[in-house]
């Protein structure tokens, strides 16, 4: 839009008298966002209306992307972005003598999700905005989100994150789109129903802002409430309504957890369905127009119950037949696998889903047995047990995800083929047509242009600015890997971005960092198979390198860590643990100095991404081969020009395709010998343990009294690795990484070829743009029309 620098001042001026009856040097800097934010959202509210009746005029096919994470990060800077307003404001604000960083950052990181699938879900959506996509986002609007990441004593201690304590400037509360959820009851085949507890499901809708183009699409998170009927509640069942949507992932490590999460799952594909299918009735006549106008994706295990709750409107309150309401759910459900552990493959107990859910449950049954009736006589009745939705006692919420779905993708070419091949390969023999990859992608708006400005700027003088539109013209950069003064630039370009990270290291954390250290970066969760373990004992491994060998030069080195572990996860909690104790034991040593440092983040976030992924040198993907579907922390460190250390796993492996191994660090075990370890049953941790003195000196320190205050700790992840046999191979792959590592150490130290390699990086990250991702989805799931890039 356009806008000039003093009519934003006057209009900023203006909405701070509004909201507060007060002057601007009256203001605190949260009052001076909100106002910020409260403007922003008047100078795009006629784009949103006008979005919303084009498509609603031209009866566009609505895609509903459905995740229990949505981590959108800060809006403000990125609507301002999308507005084409950021310089504008800027400017203004400066004039006004005020600063727009230090107003952003009043700015509440909500707390939506925790790490990879709501950022990419994020990502999505901001991506189909951008491509003019009627793409909508269903969520749950946690009153805390996670948790608030905090160490004492180096242990993980959670905390409530208040982060609506101000409330949230960007969400309108949307009552007239309110609609009933309901849980448990008896239920009958007609249906009748009694006894059932009714859920008021309340929608907050927040614009999400294309990329210069005038659209604004809607992410819309719901939130429990009692219903207005239920004027004598008990305090029980208000506290037990408020908890559906107060945490992210509570504790599932009981039966109320698991139900609490389950209640979770289907408030939300309940309310989203009702909500899809009510827009719909007001707009379409007839229901059989559905699976033309309408797409519903799964953003992995956890919307799955939209399946049958689509059934169940179709069939109890429209009417249809099985056949035909079995029809349109199948044309309008898609599925996106996020995972091959099958701890993630979510399963419910029958008796509690039952008790639960019984209207649901009824009508899983019978998908069930209408599954085992037309496929045994083809496949048999053994691969159809291993793979029918009821089985083991369990509703196995992956197998009815792919049987209810039209489309079922993995996120990169490794993890699909080990879909079909190993996780869900009895499903893939019944349903071969159904398979596609679709490899993950990231907004290059907020992790370039945003996240990295000096680089965004550098690129721009370079090339022109066409590719902050179409990331994939980012390769028009390799020419320069020859033009010296361009890699000096792009040396200077990280300097200071350690130099930014450094300052905030230092004033938060009291830590002080070299910039011209090797910055080595794991951002990721917390999950053994992440193996934090392998990045520790090469800290471990540098430090007795300088301790036995004072006077040999290094080239210095910064670990920086940022990761959360899940509540009931105690093992990840013990290894957050050590790395705390290793930095203390490291850090508070005398005779190292400034030579090695480990900053372990706590409350790792998408802002804290933002100041840590442009400072980075080495991006360590060091998951077991096999484990890990995509990652996308590997992409948003590849574009900023980082290097990865990393393992033949997930989209690892295409990035080394597109930026040429030759300009990663590849190591370690790929996944045939992972599997042929599996499947001869002839790992032995103990051997390569034997094997390597400096590895055993590794593994004593974590019992011997080397490494102080983690007796329990350190005995719990030395048995792990020997005494259980180091389930993730973290001893099979140390030698293999250290040898990298070294290298690493070597490489760093000439400049220009360093800055070359990472030039190579920034220039084939447009490949994993995630507008590009997702044009793929649109054209072959959704069948949606979207803007082209090119």
């Amino acid at each position: 839009m356009k806008l000039t620098c003093a009519q934003f001042k006057k209009d900023f001026l203006s909405e701070i008298e509004t909201l507060y009856s007060t002057s601007l040097s009256d203001t605190s800097t949260i009052g001076q966002f909100i106002a910020l934010g409260q403007l922003v959202r008047r100078y795009n509210s006629q784009s949103w209306t006008r979005t919303a009746k084009f498509y609603r005029d031209y009866h566009q096919k609505q895609v509903y992307y459905f995740s229990i994470e949505f981590l959108p990060g800060r809006l403000l800077a990125s609507n301002l972005l999308n507005l084409n307003l950021l310089t504008t404001v800027k400017k203004g604000l400066t004039e006004l003598g005020l600063d727009f960083e230090t107003i952003s950052q009043a700015e509440p990181d909500p707390a939506l999700g925790n790490g990879g699938l709501g950022r990419l879900a994020a990502c999505y959506m901001d991506a189909m905005a951008s491509l003019k996509i009627a793409g909508n986002g269903n969520g749950i609007r946690y009153r805390y989100g996670l948790f608030k990441q905090v160490f004492m004593d180096g242990y993980q201690v959670e905390l409530p994150d208040d982060w609506l304590h101000h409330g949230n400037v960007w969400e309108t509360r949307r009552d007239n789109k309110s609609c009933i959820v309901q849980f448990g009851g008896n239920v009958w085949l007609q249906p009748q129903s009694e006894n059932m507890e009714d859920v008021l499901a309340v929608p907050y809708d927040v614009g999400i802002v294309g990329y210069h183009n005038d659209i604004t699409n809607t992410l819309r998170l719901w939130s429990a409430e009692l219903p207005p009927s239920a004027t004598y509640s008990s305090q029980d069942q208000r506290d037990r309504i408020s908890e559906i949507t107060k945490v992210l992932y509570p504790d599932d490590s009981n039966s109320a957890g698991q139900q609490l999460r389950l209640r979770q799952e289907y408030f939300f594909s309940s309310a989203g369905v009702q909500s899809i299918v009510r827009d719909f009735c007001a707009t379409h006549h007839g229901i059989k127009l559905l699976g033309k106008k309408v797409a519903i994706h799964i953003n992995d295990t956890h919307p799955t119950l939209v399946i049958p709750e689509m059934m169940r409107l179709l069939m109890d309150e429209h009417h249809c037949s099985w056949e035909v309401a079995w029809t349109l759910t199948t044309q309008v459900m898609s599925y996106t696998n996020h995972t091959i552990l099958q701890e993630a493959l979510e399963t419910w107990p029958i008796d509690m889903f039952k008790n639960l859910l019984p209207r649901i449950y009824q009508i899983i049954a019978e998908i069930d047995r209408r599954y085992r009736e037309q496929q045994t006589p083809i496949f048999g009745k053994a691969l159809v047990d291993q793979t029918a939705p009821l089985g083991n006692g369990q509703v196995r919420m992956a197998y009815l995800a792919v049987i209810g779905s039209h489309s079922v993708n993995g996120v990169a070419p490794l993890h699909t083929e080990l879909l079909k091949t190993d996780v869900l390969r009895g499903l893939y023999q019944v349903y071969p047509e159904r398979f596609n990859n679709k490899t993950n992608g990231i907004a290059t708006r907020r992790w370039v242009q945003l996240a990295n400005q000096p680089l965004a700027q550098l690129i721009d003088q370079t090339i022109g600015s066409d590719w902050r539109r179409q990331p994939d013209l980012l390769q028009t950069l390799l020419p320069y890997q020859q033009d010296d003064h361009f890699l000096y630039q792009l040396g200077q370009v990280k300097l200071t971005n350690k130099q930014a990270l450094a300052a905030y290291v230092q004033r938060t954390m009291g830590i002080k960092i070299r910039t011209d250290a090797i910055y080595d970066v794991q951002i990721k969760r917390l999950h053994a198979y992440k193996r934090q373990l392998l990045h520790v004992f090469e800290i471990l491994r540098e430090y007795f390198a300088i301790k036995d060998h004072p006077q040999q030069p290094v080239v210095p080195r910064v670990h920086i860590f940022g990761a959360k572990a899940a509540p009931s996860y105690h093992y990840a909690k013990a290894i957050i643990k050590l790395i705390n104790v290793v930095a203390d034991m490291v850090n508070q040593d005398p005779a190292i100095g400034d030579r090695l440092k480990i900053v372990f983040i706590p409350n790792y976030g998408v802002s804290i991404a933002e100041l840590i992924i442009p400072a980075a040198d080495v991006s360590e993907q060091i998951s077991t081969a096999s484990k890990e579907a995509s990652g996308t922390s590997n992409m948003k460190l590849m574009v900023n020009g980082a290097l990865s250390l990393a393992t033949y796993d997930g989209a690892n492996i295409d990035i080394m395709q597109a930026a040429g191994a030759e300009n990663e660090y590849p190591f370690g075990l790929k996944v045939n010998e992972v599997y042929d370890y599996y499947h001869r049953g002839n790992y032995h941790a103990a051997d390569f343990y034997d094997a390597d003195p400096e590895l055993k000196r590794l593994l004593d320190s974590l019992i011997d009294g080397t490494i102080p205050g983690i007796p329990t700790v350190g005995r719990e992840i030395y048995d792990s690795l020997l005494r259980y046999n180091d389930e993730f191979f973290v001893l099979a792959d140390y030698r293999a990484y250290v040898t990298q590592q070294q290298q690493i150490s070597r490489d760093f130290q000439n400049q220009p070829t360093w800055q070359q390699r990472s030039l190579a990086n920034i220039a084939a990250s447009g490949h994993f743009a995630a507008d590009l991702a997702v044009a793929r989805y649109a054209d072959d799931i959704w069948q949606v029309p979207h803007e082209r890039l090119n």
